[in-house]
């Protein structure tokens, strides 16, 4: 019995007749294919695929759905495949396809391509959250990828662990929507008033809504923090720190001296917890932003610092690590048929898609 159910494939809004015409493939696969259709050449063969790093598998179900819509005739195939957000080993196997050639060559291209993007954001994300462990992490680098790529990541992210993503994009395959916070072009629509653009919001925001606001639109984050949340009150969910690596908070400046100032520091949310907390807003929540990666959360955690989530962007996207994935024919009719060293690797983890 399968360990849960895979994405429907038709969430994935699939361009079916361009990727059965092998627009999106390597011209070489395409042409491949066109050799042994022109030969009536039909061998069955067992493709096997892995990754060649430690990772945490991505865009499993989506390159199921690419075979399952764009191959010739999926009854003929049988395929077998780990889940999304499995853990694997470097040279694991993480999904076979076994029929006719011809009827998945003009796809390879494809599949790997979302392995390798999604699994790149998945294991990127797992890593952030442990690191934040028990916080939150709040997935917000849609800013910084094509718009194309959104949903498919943020489902990965959603896998590893993610309490929220930016966009309804990045929530759709999961039935949710997106979250942020008052940002600061409204702030600054409202003439640079934090307070007065954070009571907008709450006036005009659905109660479901966590409000959560900016508060280094003056570079005073203790102030503005205070400020937001007499106006608020209990409305007011938490507030997000987000000062420039290039500035030093006005809180910070009569403390410099002993450590490095600028920027979203340990000392500043130390300034900001201390400060609403004495005033009796200890409800009020803190999120940090601006530069976070594994390394910088860790150091945060490893200080206790009084983070109470944290928003990471571009570092998804990067990370060390190979995690692109291969594909290679290992068996023709049954019978052992690879490349030297690419032989056949059972993995009994596999499970049947049906």
């Amino acid at each position: 019995m399968a360990r849960r159910p895979r994405l429907d494939p038709a969430i994935f809004n699939l361009p079916v007749e361009r990727m059965r015409q092998g627009y999106y493939s390597d011209k070489y696969f395409v042409r491949a294919r066109e050799v042994l259709l022109a030969d009536r050449h039909r061998p069955r063969v067992l493709m096997q695929v892995f990754g060649k790093a430690h990772a945490y598998l991505g865009g499993i179900d989506e390159a199921i759905a690419i075979l399952q819509l764009c191959a010739v005739e999926w009854p003929e195939l049988e395929v077998q495949a780990l889940y999304d957000g499995d853990e694997i080993r470097p040279w694991e196997t993480v999904l076979t396809v076994e029929g006719p050639y011809d009827a998945v060559a003009h796809l390879e291209t494809l599949y790997l391509g979302v392995l390798a993007r999604r699994t790149r954001v998945g294991t990127n994300t797992r890593l952030v959250v442990e690191a934040a462990k028990p916080k939150e992490v709040m997935f917000f680098p849609a800013r910084h990828d094509h718009w194309l790529v959104q949903t498919g990541d943020g489902y990965a992210a959603h896998i590893a662990g993610a309490i929220g993503v930016s966009t309804d994009a990045q929530a759709s395959w999961w039935g949710s929507e997106g979250i942020g916070t008052v940002p600061h072009a409204i702030i600054a629509a409202y003439g640079g008033y934090t307070v007065l653009a954070s009571q907008k919001f709450a006036q005009y925001t659905p109660e479901h809504v966590r409000l959560i606001t900016l508060v280094d639109f003056d570079n005073d984050s203790v102030g503005t923090s205070l400020a937001v949340a007499r106006a608020l009150g209990p409305r007011l969910y938490g507030v997000r720190l987000d000062t420039s690596e290039t500035m030093v908070d006005q809180s910070i400046i009569p403390q410099m001296g002993h450590f490095h100032p600028a920027g979203v520091n340990p000392q500043l949310v130390l300034n900001v917890r201390r400060a609403l907390d004495r005033e009796g807003f200890r409800h009020v929540k803190i999120v940090v932003s601006g530069g976070f990666d594994v390394e910088k959360i860790r150091h945060f955690e490893e200080l206790g610092v009084p983070v109470d989530a944290y928003g990471v962007g571009s570092s998804l996207f990067r990370g060390g690590g190979r995690f692109d994935f291969t594909a290679d024919v290992v068996k023709v009719e049954g019978k052992p048929c690879a490349k030297t060293g690419r032989e056949y690797r059972e993995n009994p983890r596999l499970e049947r898609v049906t």
